[in-house]
């Protein structure tokens, strides 16, 4: 790069180098020479959001849905803090993105200078790493290092902080070229073959093996999707999965069992419990998905498979921790297992038979308060059956319609369902959606949404609108902040504090103020036509779909309680749950 370029004209050619298509941004004054260096660039195409964190869960949806990088450019102070839920959320699900925040001048850090903001402090424990750059010579290295960082080994978000005068200033000597301190980052990627050799060995002899899979089998690349294909094949076990591992493996094959954990099905979670051999690919045992831990697969053998070696014996303690990329382990241990036999699960799987007749995912056709409100889980499931040609991309926001969405639609494929799991973020539907749409443009985005977290970033119906995306968002509006109204029935006798949604806006009045086309839905006998005219419509369009306002969410496991504790509909719940059950929630 030329020496007589400044930091700003150095930023954005970095960004080209690293095949950068979308930034999701919104300017202030801290990033002014960025923004002017963007001015008439066509290589970058920026997209301004409406807020912040909208930029960020923009960034997420994209990176999620594309397996790149997202790039998110805000200005200091509140642009920075703004975007901090989006940065944690990404850091929680191990989404690769890339945050360049505005700083005030150098020499004015540390004043309390206006839109000032300590983001290097702020972002320490939600980012995998990040820079404060005071220097434009080490601006170069510092964004390719940034890239990497956020990009290999266990994806996460890296921030990149820079002073408004070093983005001015034209560095003297030219950019170093002299890496950063964490250079020395170099994710294991290949596991060893005495790990490989013990987990065939443990496989090839197990009775009641399962798969355990999480995100980071899709965060490795559609590869390890494949790899996971044909390892199931090999040795016949059943596969569950994490909320945010959907689609690693397909809904439809005979050895799936479903998501596991709180809201996962009977048969997952009992094999989980009742299996000898559990082989975890890319997840991180969650309290979501562990319950109580003393009584978590209490007689299996455990093999933990992660790039992350701080993950393993984190949470629960395993016979084999294995450290390397999913996919390349995956592809490891087919080639270990060679033209072995696999054992004969006949009557593991007849035992899962069993679990699997109690019919978990069975719902009353009607509400017993309002039995002419659409059940929301009839609406998921009619939504999945006259979308499914299309192989959607499916974002959600965070409550019971998230829950519903795993348990009633169904993915074939990786990177399908975007959702956030870890941090569980309102909010992030309708901007993630928007990020994915941007990445996948020939493809059909939904949002599944709720009434009150759609509210949460509403805002960014107008950034679909400036840039002609045809998102469409499909609202399960019980007028309820639904999985807090179903906590409060379940465990606090029915006080619903503040979790009625009062004074909701039309939303079809509000959609087309936006530009957008607006449905209603309110009876069932109207649900199916609703749907079409939503995808008949070559532009966003809001679905606003009425169902019923007492309807819970289940299966469940109550907080604190064991796999084999779960809660199907009919059963009967205590409302005085003790103290300590209630503080796990």
């Amino acid at each position: 790069m030329s020496q007589e370029r400044s930091g700003a004209a150095i930023l954005v050619e970095c960004l080209i180098e690293q095949g950068v298509e979308y930034v999701f941004g919104y300017p202030g004054g801290a990033v002014l020479p960025i923004y002017d260096e963007l001015f008439g660039d066509e290589r970058l195409r920026h997209i301004l959001v409406r807020h912040e964190a909208g930029a960020a869960h923009a960034a997420e949806g994209y990176a999620r849905s594309t397996g790149k990088p997202g790039v998110v450019l805000v200005t200091s102070g509140p642009g920075a803090t703004n975007a901090v839920t989006g940065i944690a959320d990404a850091f929680m699900d191990s989404i690769p993105m890339v945050v360049i925040t505005g700083q005030v001048p150098t020499a004015l850090i540390g004043t309390d200078a206006f839109q000032e903001a300590d983001t290097v402090g702020i972002t320490r424990h939600c980012t995998k790493h990040n820079y404060l750059v005071k220097d434009p010579a080490e601006l170069e290295s510092t964004l390719r290092e940034a890239f990497r960082i956020a990009t290999s080994g266990r994806p996460g978000p890296v921030v990149v902080d820079i002073p408004k005068d070093v983005q001015i200033a034209i560095p003297e000597g030219g950019s170093s070229s002299k890496a950063p301190a964490s250079h020395r980052y170099q994710p294991q990627m290949r596991a060893k073959d005495d790990k490989i050799a013990e987990a065939i060995d443990l496989l090839a002899n197990a009775q009641q093996p399962i798969f355990y899979t999480g995100g980071g089998v899709i965060n490795s690349g559609p590869e390890a999707s494949t790899l996971l294909r044909q390892l199931q094949d090999l040795t016949g076990a059943p596969v569950t999965s994490t909320l945010m591992g959907l689609g690693a493996f397909p809904a439809d094959h005979p050895d799936w069992l479903g998501m596991l954990g709180m809201h996962g099905t009977f048969e997952a979670n009992m094999a989980m419990n009742k299996c000898d051999v559990m082989v975890c690919i890319g997840a991180r045992f969650d309290d979501r998905v562990t319950g109580r831990l003393d009584a978590f697969s209490p007689g299996s053998k455990k093999i933990h498979i992660d790039i992350d070696r701080a993950s393993i014996n984190k949470n629960v303690r395993v016979d084999l921790g294995i450290v390397g990329d999913c996919g390349t382990v995956l592809e490891q241990l087919i080639a270990a297992w060679g033209d072995r036999q696999a054992q004969d699960l006949g009557e593991w799987k007849a035992r899962i038979a069993g679990w699997r007749a109690r019919e978990c995912l069975a719902y009353p056709e009607k509400s017993a308060k309002t039995p002419d409100a659409i059940m929301p889980q009839k609406a998921v499931e009619r939504l999945f059956e006259l979308t499914r040609q299309h192989n959607p991309i499916i974002t959600t926001e965070v409550g019971q319609h998230q829950m519903w969405a795993a348990q009633y639609f169904h993915f074939f494929d990786p990177n399908k369902w975007l959702t956030s799991g870890g941090l569980g973020t309102m909010g992030y539907g309708l901007p993630a959606a928007i990020g994915a749409q941007l990445g996948n443009p020939d493809d059909l985005v939904i949002d599944i949404a709720g009434e009150a977290s759609i509210q949460m970033n509403i805002q960014e119906l107008g950034t679909a609108s400036q840039y002609r995306l045809p998102v469409k968002i499909f609202i399960l509006n019980n007028e309820y902040m639904g999985m807090v109204r179903q906590w409060q029935e379940l465990t606090y006798e029915s006080r619903y504090s503040n979790s009625y949604s009062d004074s909701l806006p039309d939303f079809i009045a509000l959609a087309e103020a936006y530009g957008w086309k607006g449905i209603r839905i309110e009876d069932e006998a109207n649900l199916d036509a609703g749907i079409e005219a939503m995808l008949a419509h070559d532009g966003p369009v809001i679905v606003d779909c009425l169902v019923a306002k007492d309807a819970n969410c289940f299966p469940m496991i109550p907080s604190g309680a064991a796999h084999t504790d779960m809660l199907l509909y009919g059963d009967q719940v205590d409302g005085t749950m003790d103290d300590e059950a209630k503080a796990l929630v």
